[in-house]
Parts: C-alpha cells; structure tokens; sequence
C-alpha cells in the first residue's frame, strides 16, 4: 500500500502499538509533536501513552526523554544481560577526571572548556577528547563572548551509559555525600587525564 506523503492519515486504532513501533525504527529521537502529526492526534494523546509507557517499570524497555526527541532503550536493569548478549561484558570504565568533568557538565551544562577547567582546578582538553570520542558530551553552541567557545553538554549516550532517562534524576549536588564516604570507583589504569 502506498500512500500520497502530502495526504495525513486516519489516526491508527491501537495509538499506543504505533508510537512503540515509530520509536523502535526512528534513526533520531522523535518530539511528541512530531510523533502527534504522523499519527494524526493530538500532542496531547501522545503523552498520554507516552506516560502509560513510563508507568509500567516490568517492561524491558523505557523511555529516555533528552531535550524534545524521545527514544526507547533498555531497562537499565537488564543491563548484565544486554552486555553479555552484544559481548560488551567489560564496559570500559571511565578514569576520576573523566567522572569529575562529566559532573561538572552534567550539572551546569552548556559550559565551556574554560568553565569546567576554572570547577576542577585542572585542565581539561584531554578529558572533553575522550568524553566526545565516547559519545557522551557533545557540542551544544558557541557562547557569545570573545573567541565563541564551544558549550558542552551531555549526549543521550550519557543518559543511557548511567541509567538514566532524564537528567532530572540526578542527585540533587546537596544531597550528595562529600568525596570521602562516597563509594570508590575502578578507574582505568591506562588513561593519564
């Protein structure tokens, strides 16, 4: 069946069938308004079923809201199993400096190299090298000062490499125990940051 693309079409009679299967093949994260117009309802309906999907935690699947696109993933619980399934039983593991300058983003972004650098005390070139590489901050604009910086900011991969589906569920920064009680994370051996 082919279709004229111009022409909508009637609204599909099981809504929340449909949006599962436009998030499974979109190659970029759909807005509810987007997902509202190939579907002919209303942005409105969207999150309705948008919501009856984030209700349910038994599903192996969730939503990640980043921005306006939203996307399916995994649930963070399946996590081991989603691992040993695609061979990715030993993560890479990300280095202390790695972890601080993805806080100091994840917290405040968009920043500049020079911001994160003034909170940590360190420079920070190599680490944003290796955080980009691994797709987990991106560039997000240029501040409108002297030279145009670029603003960093966390990618949905980052969400997703920390189980997360939105940045809301971060700790807020004061209730966050001081550096000493907090638990000690594995750093890499080869990764001089």
């Amino acid at each position: 069946m082919t279709t004229d693309p111009t022409e909508p079409l009637p609204p599909p009679e099981n809504l929340h069938q449909t949006i599962e299967a436009l998030l499974l093949v979109a190659e970029t994260p759909p807005s509810p308004r987007t997902l509202a117009r190939v579907t002919s309802v209303t942005e409105a309906q969207v999150e309705a079923v948008l919501d009856e999907i984030e209700s349910d935690p038994d599903r192996g699947i969730r939503l990640r809201r980043h921005e306006t696109g939203i996307a399916l993933v995994s649930a963070p619980e399946a996590a081991p199993y989603v691992e040993r399934l695609l061979g990715l039983d030993t993560p890479a593991r990300l280095s202390k400096a790695a972890l601080e300058t993805l806080a100091v983003i994840a917290y405040h972004q968009p920043v500049t190299r020079d911001q994160i650098e003034r909170v940590r005390g360190v420079g920070a070139s190599s680490v944003i090298r290796s955080l980009r590489a691994r797709d987990l901050i991106a560039p997000s604009g240029r501040l409108d000062t002297v030279g145009q910086p670029l603003l960093w900011s966390v990618t949905p991969r980052f969400l997703d490499h920390f189980g997360l589906s939105a940045l809301d569920q971060l700790p807020p920064l004061d209730e966050l125990e001081p550096p000493a009680q907090q638990s000690i994370l594995p750093l890499e051996s080869d990764e001089h940051e």
